[in-house]
């Protein structure tokens, strides 16, 4: 049985970023703009279907 410790480390890359766009925003009061949400959103997309796309084995 694998240990899915890739998917683990791609979906924390996504959060990561998601929340370094939070932290911009609520620490240093710089307001992302909209490629910096779209390429967060990107990433996050693609870390959902990392985590709950479907498996075959």
């Amino acid at each position: 049985m694998p240990s899915g410790i890739g998917r683990a480390s791609a979906v924390y890359g996504g959060i990561t970023i998601a929340a370094s766009l939070g932290w911009l925003f609520v620490v240093e009061g710089v307001r992302p703009d909209r490629w910096d949400l779209v390429g967060a959103l990107i990433a996050l997309v693609g870390a959902g279907v990392i985590l709950w796309g479907p498996r075959t084995i």
